[in-house]
């Protein structure tokens, strides 16, 4: 994302690009938390580091000012969020830096969460702290954009992922698709499926591909510490079809399950037995009511979600517009009009109206294109 920086010094965007490199490496843990990263500077050089790994864990400025000591006294302080000044499942941040005597601090953007929302800035500004904000202030909400989705849309970021051929099929009529794309790819899904708080498809899918929706890679794939974190997996089933010997038990993780009447059907003891969390959504004419059930993960803290469904659930929610980005793996095959669409859209009468995507990443992933596209004009 574009560099905003402004004002701002060369030395001011390096040191905050050091602290987005920290911030990432929360970025498949940090849920429902934010990822942020700090480092503190002292006489031009790094005397303390951190990042925010895991919910209820200490904060990136804590690790910072752990490391740095003394040498805290005087320096300044680079921070990808607005340090809290709140009492959370941890003790507020910003008290803590203008404590150990931090002359400066740097941070990218504000924190949209209203229990901050500036307050944070303020403490230290009434402490004698120089604030300044706004250094690389794009690539940081684009970090995070899940989560200032949710604050501040009342929804998730939402990301569709497709696999389809070149003539953008994604399984034969008879409804066989694996695989169209190849290993290099379908790893690839893994690390897509690591960032995610939560992973939606339809039951259709679940019932046909024995689908499991978890994260098969280890920690030490993922290049973390401690254990895999499992998005939970959302199932869309209306009526309740779901039968509680699926395979997507057999996988680590929460499931929650959408449906008209939590009560119908013959499978719902079998469900609970398994630990599925059944959820009534309202109905809509497409089944269930997907604005409902948006901000009802919202509401659960859910950050970004990654849908994997078929054509039909996939185009329920483009045609709404909920789709934020979109990644698509394209496999160089063809497999003919007779196949199915990757999504069931309607008609676009005029080329004017057609909805206009920004391609933002290419990638060549064995002998598959992993391309990623946001919306035009699109502010996380």
């Amino acid at each position: 994302m574009p560099n905003n920086a402004g004002q701002f010094t060369q030395e001011d965007a390096q040191w905050m690009v050091r602290a987005l490199a920290l911030a990432e490496q929360g970025l498949t843990t940090a849920h429902p938390n934010p990822r942020v990263g700090c480092v503190i500077v002292h006489a031009g050089r790094s005397v303390g580091e951190g990042f925010h790994a895991r919910a209820g864990e200490p904060h990136a400025e804590v690790f910072a000012l752990a490391a740095a000591g003394a040498l805290a006294r005087g320096a300044t302080a680079y921070v990808t969020l607005e340090p809290c000044a709140h009492f959370g499942k941890t003790p507020p941040c910003a008290p803590a830096l203008a404590a150990a005597g931090i002359a400066r601090v740097v941070t990218a953007m504000v924190d949209p969460d209203p229990r901050v929302a500036g307050r944070g800035h303020e403490l230290l500004r009434a402490t004698g702290v120089q604030v300044d904000v706004g250094v690389m202030a794009d690539e940081a909400r684009w970090l995070n954009r899940g989560f200032i989705s949710r604050i501040e849309r009342g929804r998730p970021w939402v990301t569709l992922k497709i696999a389809q051929s070149l003539d953008g099929r994604t399984a034969l009529a008879n409804g066989a698709s694996r695989w169209i794309t190849g290993e290099e790819a379908r790893r690839d899904v893994q690390f897509l499926r690591a960032r995610q708080s939560a992973i939606l498809t339809g039951i259709d899918t679940v019932l046909m591909d024995d689908a499991r929706l978890n994260v098969r890679l280890s920690a030490h794939e993922l290049k973390i510490e401690g254990a895999v974190r499992q998005p939970v997996r959302i199932v869309l089933d209306s009526g309740l079809r779901l039968p509680p010997f699926a395979p997507i038990f057999d996988a680590p993780g929460v499931i929650q399950i959408y449906t008209r009447d939590v009560m119908a059907g013959i499978h719902h003891d079998g469900l609970t037995a398994r630990g599925a969390q059944l959820i009534a959504a309202p109905a809509s004419d497409s089944g269930l009511d997907l604005n409902f059930i948006l901000q009802h993960l919202a509401a659960q803290g859910v950050n970004e979600l990654l849908i994997e469904a078929g054509s039909k659930l996939s185009g329920a929610f483009m045609a709404q517009q909920w789709v934020d980005e979109l990644v698509v793996y394209q496999a160089p095959i063809l497999l003919g009009h007779q196949a199915q669409a990757s999504v069931a859209l309607p008609n676009v009468v005029q080329l004017d109206d057609a909805p206009r995507w920004q391609i933002t990443e290419t990638q060549r992933l064995g002998e598959d294109i992993r391309i990623t596209l946001i919306k035009k004009a699109i502010k996380p």
